[in-house]
């Protein structure tokens, strides 16, 4: 068993109709850009209903019709902020929470002890998040139900180092189910980074289900200038 498997994007999408929402982040294979990813999908009319849109310090999401939204409490936030010369990236509204304590000078994972999964049984969608620092490195986390009714959390973080031309890959879900869709399992897994970026972008919205695929978006990041290059798509444009 080789533990230092890396597989693409598409390899680790392949056939897989509903990953949920998706966190890559790691660097480039020249180590010169810091790569950002982050991919939301849907199953329901409400979920699918979503945009990213830029903000002066990331993304957020918005209605595409606002006619036809139900609940946002779940499905409008910032998903991507800057933090000084950092970035967090996450699939909720812990991002905020996050950004809050950096700012005071606290730990990520403390600010993730203040939150839990969402209230959505029996799916109990767990809550990820990544930070992005300057030098490469970067921090994963996952918040997940630690039984099947809820009644505790579970918090795992990991800690990578930058590594030229490899990512690591955290989603919601291990696939589609019903009537519960399992939640994601074990590490973040290895993923191969182009040094391309327009061949990531197009790799990850190709791979990702046509049907229940709703927004991407791919940053990279210069390690010492700090510029930077990013895409938005959206389905519904």
């Amino acid at each position: 068993m080789n533990v230092y498997e890396t597989k693409t994007m598409a390899q680790r999408l392949e056939g897989n109709t509903y990953p949920g929402r998706g966190i890559v982040l790691g660097m480039t294979p020249d180590g010169k850009e810091s790569v950002t990813a982050y991919f939301i999908m849907g199953r329901s009319v409400n979920s699918r209903n979503r945009v990213f849109v830029e903000e002066p310090d990331g993304i957020r999401t918005e209605a595409y019709d606002p006619s036809k939204m139900v609940d946002p409490s779940l499905i409008i936030y910032h998903p991507v902020r800057e933090m000084g010369r950092g970035l967090i990236v996450t699939n909720g509204d812990q991002t905020d929470t996050i950004l809050e304590f950096l700012e005071k000078g606290l730990p990520m994972e403390q600010a993730l002890r203040t939150r839990k999964f969402e209230h959505d049984g029996p799916n109990w969608t767990p809550r990820i998040s990544g930070l992005l620092s300057p030098d490469g490195s970067y921090k994963m986390s996952i918040l997940k139900a630690a039984d099947a009714e809820g009644t505790g959390c579970a918090r795992f973080t990991f800690e990578y180092p930058g590594l030229a031309g490899v990512g690591h890959f955290l989603h919601t879900y291990v696939c589609d189910g019903n009537p519960v869709i399992p939640t994601f399992q074990g590490e973040p897994e290895r993923v191969s980074i182009p040094q391309d970026m327009n061949a990531f972008v197009d790799e990850l919205w190709t791979s990702l289900n046509e049907d229940n695929k709703i927004s991407l978006f791919v940053r990279y990041t210069n390690l010492e200038t700090r510029t930077y290059r990013q895409r938005i798509l959206n389905k519904h444009v």
